[in-house]
C-alpha cells in the first residue's frame, strides 16, 4: 500500500513506542498506509515535513511541548496551520508530550512500575549506582530515569519500546496520534497544503 501518511516524532525511543503501541492495539502501520518517520529533534520538523508533503503524504506526529515552535513554524510555511497553537496542531494530527514521551510512559505506569520495568530489563543494579552519584543523589527519580536512560547508546529506544509494552493504557499523546492513523486509513480527509489536492 502507498504511504498515505507519515507519523513524524522526534527521535528512535519515540519511534519504538508508538510502533510498539500500534501492534498492541492491533493496527497494522503498514496496512494504515502509515510509516513512522524520526525528525532527528524537533528542529527538523521543517525538512521532515517538506520531504512527506513532497511525496504526497499527510503528516501527523508527537512533539515535546517545549518544541512546539518548531513544528509549527513548518507547518504554517506550507499552509497548514494559522495560529499555530495546540488545539489547532491537535486538530491536524500534532499532539504534545508535556516534557517528552518518555514522561507520558512513566505518567502512565507510575514511578514504582517504571522501576520494575528497569528491574526486569537488568538494569536494577546499573540504575541505583547511577543514582548514587553525588549529583544525581536525592534527585526525583523521575529526572534520574530520564538521564540514566540517555547514558548509553540505544538505551533511550530500548526503554520507548520495553515502556510502552508494559504501559496499562495508551499515554494520552500516542492514543490520539493513533486515533488519527485509524481515521486517516478509513477516509478522513487529508490535510493537505493550499492549493494541493487530495488524490488517494
Amino acid at each position: 500500500m502507498p504511504v498515505r501518511t507519515v507519523v513524524l516524532v522526534e527521535g528512535a525511543s519515540d519511534r519504538a513506542a508508538v510502533e510498539t503501541l500500534a501492534a498492541r492495539r492491533g493496527l497494522d502501520l503498514r496496512a494504515a498506509g502509515a510509516v513512522v518517520v524520526t525528525m532527528g529533534g524537533a528542529g527538523g520538523a521543517g525538512r521532515a515535513v517538506d520531504a512527506a508533503l513532497a511525496g504526497g503524504a499527510g503528516v501527523c506526529g508527537l512533539y515535546d511541548a517545549a518544541e512546539e515552535r518548531f513544528v509549527a513554524r513548518a507547518l504554517r510555511r506550507h499552509g497548514l496551520t494559522e495560529s499555530g497553537d495546540r488545539a489547532e496542531l491537535a486538530a491536524l494530527g500534532f499532539h504534545a508530550c508535556v516534557r517528552d514521551l518518555e514522561d507520558e510512559l512513566v505518567r502512565a505506569l507510575g514511578v514504582e512500575a517504571t522501576l520494575a520495568v528497569v528491574e526486569q530489563e537488568g538494569h536494577l543494579d546499573r540504575f541505583r549506582t547511577f543514582s548514587g552519584q553525588p549529583e544525581w543523589r536525592g534527585r526525583p527519580a523521575v529526572d534520574r530515569l530520564h538521564r540514566f536512560w540517555g547514558t548509553t547508546a540505544g538505551r533511550k529506544e530500548h526503554y520507548g519500546r520495553a515502556l510502552a509494552a508494559a504501559a496499562p493504557a495508551e499515554p494520552p499523546p500516542i492514543g490520539a496520534l493513533l486515533d488519527d492513523v485509524v481515521a486517516r486509513a478509513a477516509g478522513r480527509p487529508v490535510p493537505l497544503p493550499h492549493g494541493a489536492t487530495d488524490e488517494t
